[in-house]
């Protein structure tokens, strides 16, 4: 069984352990067990609760109000707060929701509601990016396990590649074209695949040749396509050989191609847009590099 401490639901739900504590005393929503020292911990059940509680009193329903409830109109305001509430906290709340009991129904209602709201790339600017960010923090603190992270990054991936796989392959002379991909050791799948939709959705031509790639590798495809760009991600820490190096050797080995590159580790050293070397520090600054692209082909 799975037990939190009152800092771990703090994380989870966004409300102060004071609040949480009142909220046991004054309205006896919860009654955390103790352990043989008398430490308080809470279960799965419990932090549940305080997720469903959290979401109904941002929407403006009082605590003395949510006391009173049964467990299942609780369930059912919730669901119907998720479903016409686009507000950042709500959607957040909702799938922190859905991660924990592990509900792929409820996650795929959410995310397939902002999609059709939103369409897909506001739905992963705005919703699933923040909500990411918030799950490397509660892995970073231990308040999730790694079961819980891997299914919520399976259930996001496939969103993504589904949207991809809906767009058509565009074809012609004189499109850009972009070879993307991870180096060996890299784990950001999950930005990669969205790169490669945002590419693709501004009708530029792809070759993505995945994670754990080398430069002989990047070799064998450029061979084949000659790509006007190439786009990676450089996050983890690399030991050999040091970025510096390693994107040197990527621009000797390829002459007059562009280089993109995003990453933790480009940002902290300092790697200096060159002639062939573009550094995309953000998101929006990656939007905005794509959409010029895009103008001075169109």
């Amino acid at each position: 069984m799975t037990v939190y401490s009152i800092k771990d639901l703090e994380k989870l739900s966004g409300i102060k352990a004071h609040t949480i504590r009142i909220w046991e005393q004054r309205y006896d929503i919860i009654q955390p067990g103790r352990t043989k020292t008398n430490i308080r911990y809470y279960t799965e059940q419990d932090l549940k609760l305080i997720l469903n509680i959290a979401l109904l009193n941002r929407n403006g329903i009082k605590i003395s109000k949510i006391a009173k409830m049964e467990q299942e109109e609780i369930l059912e305001k919730v669901a119907a707060i998720s479903e016409i509430n686009f507000e950042n906290d709500v959607q957040l709340d909702a799938l922190t929701l859905s991660m924990i009991e592990m509900d792929e129904y409820k996650f795929d209602r959410i995310i397939s509601t902002n999609i059709q709201q939103l369409g897909f790339e506001r739905t992963m600017l705005e919703v699933i990016y923040p909500f990411l960010d918030k799950l490397g923090l509660l892995w970073l603190t231990g308040s999730i396990n790694p079961v819980q992270e891997n299914f919520m990054s399976y259930l996001i991936r496939q969103k993504i590649v589904a949207a991809i796989d809906s767009l058509p392959v565009t074809t012609g002379h004189g499109i850009p074209k972009f070879l993307i991909y991870l180096p060996e050791g890299e784990s950001q799948e999950l930005s990669l695949l969205f790169m490669h939709y945002l590419l693709k959705s501004r009708r530029f031509r792809v070759i993505y040749i995945g994670k754990n790639v080398n430069v002989s590798d990047i070799q064998d495809a450029f061979n084949i396509h000659k790509p006007d760009f190439v786009y990676t991600i450089i996050s983890e820490t690399f030991i050999k050989p040091p970025v510096k190096d390693y994107i040197s050797t990527l621009t000797k080995n390829f002459p007059n191609t562009h280089f993109l590159l995003s990453g933790y580790q480009v940002l902290t050293q300092n790697i200096q847009n060159e002639q062939f070397v573009t550094v995309l520090k953000t998101l929006d600054n990656t939007i905005a590099y794509l959409n010029r692209v895009q103008s001075s082909f169109n």
